[in-house]
C-alpha cells in the first residue's frame, strides 16, 4: 500500500473508533462507567469530565457509585447527570451518587438497537466519503502523469478492499452490540 493510502486508511481507522467509542455510552441495561464519558462537571469555574472529579464503580450489576473526591461536588455532579440526556435519576446520600439503571423494556431495546444500526450505517457512509476521496486523489495523480494507468488500477482495488474490510469491522460491531442489547 501506497505512503498517501495511509492518510485514507487512518481516517477510516478513526470513524471506527470513534462508533466504538459512542457504542460505550449507549446503555443496555447494565452499570457501565462509559455511559457517563460525556458528562463534564462545572470545577471550580472549568468544565471537568466526571471521571477527573469523582471515583467512579459499580456496585451491583445494575448500579453505578459515584465518589466526588470533594464532597461540595455531589450537587454538581447531580445537576449534571440531570441534565444529560441518559435518562437516569441521581440518588445522592450527602457523600455519594448512586445511579440505578432501570430493566430495559422489549420497546426500549428494540429503539436502541435501530440507533445502534444508524450510527453504524453513519460510520460506513464516512468510510465511503473517504473511499471516494483516496480514489478522486489517484484519479488526479494519473491525469497528471504521476503515476500510470496499471497504478491508478491497483491503487483503486487496495482502496476498495481497504473499504470492504473497514465496512465488515462495522457490521460486526453493530451486529455485536444489537445482541449486547437485545440480551435480557
Amino acid at each position: 500500500m501506497s505512503v498517501e493510502l495511509k492518510e485514507f486508511e487512518d481516517k477510516m481507522k478513526k470513524s471506527v473508533e470513534n462508533l466504538a467509542g459512542d457504542y460505550t455510552t449507549i446503555r443496555a441495561g447494565r452499570a457501565n462507567p462509559h455511559v457517563l464519558d460525556k458528562i463534564t462537571v462545572d470545577y471550580y469555574g472549568a468544565p471537568s469530565s466526571l471521571q477527573s472529579v469523582a471515583n467512579i464503580s459499580v456496585s451491583e450489576a445494575r448500579t453505578l457509585v459515584i465518589q466526588p473526591w470533594e464532597p461540595g461536588l455531589v450537587k454538581e455532579i447531580e445537576k449534571a447527570i440531570l441534565v444529560s440526556d441518559l435518562g437516569l435519576t441521581p440518588n445522592n446520600d450527602g457523600r455519594v451518587i448512586r445511579l440505578t439503571f432501570p430493566e430495559l423494556t422489549e420497546e426500549r431495546r428494540k429503539e436502541l438497537v435501530k440507533d445502534v444500526k444508524k450510527k453504524g450505517e453513519e460510520c460506513k457512509v464516512a468510510i465511503r466519503n473517504i473511499r471516494r476521496d483516496a480514489n478522486d486523489m489517484v484519479k488526479k495523480q494519473q491525469k497528471a502523469n504521476e503515476i500510470s494507468e496499471d497504478e491508478q488500477k491497483d491503487s483503486e482495488t487496495d482502496i476498495q478492499k481497504l473499504t470492504d474490510g473497514y465496512v465488515s469491522k462495522v457490521d460486526k460491531m453493530i451486529d455485536d452490540k444489537s445482541k449486547e442489547i437485545m440480551t435480557v
